[in-house]
């Protein structure tokens, strides 16, 4: 399914009550956490949607995503993540056939080619329009969606399941294998959140992703 375009999604619309404080602009390695997810998003994606609460100062969005970033805001306050997916789907318009990829952000180790390797492999497949990594913990995030899960996403937030997993339940899915992801990401960093202020000094130890793994793609964020 070649010319598909990536379209990236980075929720950054929680309360941050376990870190106690604004944990997005708390700073890792000289610069804002938020940051390091979004440019790794740019490093797939064509375009960068941030999905920020309601009531939210738009945050200031890293110098390499300038041009291919947007800010959009939570249809629903305090609703979650699967809030954040359903402003961000509803923000795609004019892309043409769109492949999205979805990450929380508060995960400062997002590495690029495994980013790069859910889109093709969601696209590849045509049965499925959603599809996650294999882990022992079964973590939703990160994802790659299709656009048409939004109706789906917009009637659970109006029902009682208001979770990523009730979205991954209610549509064909699938995952990809942790040998294949793995190969790319051997120590899993693509899965590490931060939700306490110790989490954000163990990721400050931790090396960044290699910027030179090749990501597939090309570079104005469409699948070869």
């Amino acid at each position: 399914m070649s010319g598909e375009r990536i379209v990236g999604i980075v929720l950054a619309g929680g309360g941050s009550r376990r870190f106690g404080g604004p944990k997005l602009a708390a700073p890792l390695d000289g610069r804002p956490l938020l940051d390091h997810a979004v440019e790794a998003m740019g490093a797939v994606a064509g375009h960068v949607i941030v999905v920020v609460a309601p009531d939210a100062v738009s945050p200031p969005l890293p110098a390499g995503v300038a041009g291919r970033a947007t800010v959009a805001r939570d249809e629903v306050g305090d609703a979650g993540p699967l809030a954040g997916v359903a402003a961000g789907l509803a923000a795609i318009t004019g892309l043409g056939p769109t492949v999205v990829l979805v990450a929380g952000g508060d995960m400062p180790t997002l590495h690029p080619g495994v980013l790069g390797l859910l889109a093709t492999s969601l696209a590849s497949d045509p049965a499925i329009v959603a599809l996650t990594l294999e882990d022992t913990e079964g973590a939703p995030l990160p994802m790659a969606v299709r656009p048409a899960v939004l109706p789906t996403a917009r009637a659970l937030l109006a029902g009682e399941r208001r979770s990523l997993r009730a979205l991954l339940e209610a549509v064909p899915h699938g995952t990809l294998p942790a040998a294949a992801w793995r190969a790319l990401d051997p120590d899993g960093r693509t899965l590490r959140d931060v939700d306490t202020p110790a989490d954000l000094g163990r990721a400050a130890t931790t090396p960044s992703a290699d910027a030179k793994t090749p990501v597939p793609g090309r570079k104005d964020g469409r699948l070869a």
